[in-house]
C-alpha cells in the first residue's frame, strides 16, 4: 500500500460519485481509513440537539462526510487534474505532479 499523497489545504476534484466534477480544498485527512473531508463536498444532513450550555441551536445541520481517496485527484497550479508523484531536490522530498512536472508547493497553514 503506498502512502496518501495528499495533504490538508491541497485542491483536489472528485472523480467518482454523487458530487463528480466538483472541487474543493481538503479540510482532513483520514490516513487509517484512507478517507478525506473536502470542503462542500458528499454534504449530509445531520440531526443537532439544542446545548444551550454550548450556545448550540438544534435543527437539521449540513456538514461534509468523508470520501475516499480514491475518488478525488490532485488539482495543480494550473488548475489540472494530475496524479502525484515524489522526488529528491536539493535534499528534500517534494511532491510533482505528473501531468506537468512542476513541482506542487507546500501550502503554509
Amino acid at each position: 500500500m503506498a502512502g496518501i499523497k495528499i495533504k490538508r489545504n491541497d485542491t483536489v476534484e472528485v472523480i467518482a460519485g454523487k458530487d463528480k466534477g466538483k472541487q474543493g480544498r481538503v479540510l482532513r485527512v483520514i490516513a487509517d481509513r484512507e478517507r478525506l473531508l473536502v470542503e462542500h463536498v458528499m454534504m449530509i444532513k445531520k440531526h443537532v440537539k439544542p446545548n444551550p450550555q454550548k450556545n448550540i441551536k438544534g435543527g437539521i445541520a449540513e456538514q461534509e462526510s468523508s470520501i475516499h481517496i480514491s475518488n478525488v485527484m490532485l488539482v495543480d497550479g494550473e488548475g489540472k487534474k494530475t496524479r502525484v508523484g515524489t522526488r529528491v531536490e536539493d535534499g528534500n522530498k517534494v511532491r510533482f505532479s505528473r501531468a506537468s512536472g512542476t513541482t506542487i508547493p507546500e501550502k503554509s497553514k
